[in-house]
């Protein structure tokens, strides 16, 4: 894997884990008025993060 494309990778993973972090966190505010557009909101955003979380295991298992 090239130098470019290990640190895309990387920079991948973290905008993943903290878009979805914060989504998921606007989810749980929204759920307060809106409680099915918040629950969306809520698992999509941690389907989101936990892409990112996978990613860093792949990361890791790279040479």
């Amino acid at each position: 894997m090239t130098e470019k494309s290990h640190a895309a990778l990387e920079k991948w993973t973290w905008v993943l884990i903290y878009v979805g972090l914060f989504v998921m966190a606007l989810g749980i505010a929204t759920g307060r008025t809106n409680p099915v557009l918040g629950w969306s909101m809520a698992v999509l955003g941690g389907v989101v993060a936990l892409v990112g979380f996978v990613l860093i295991y792949v990361r890791s298992r790279l040479h």
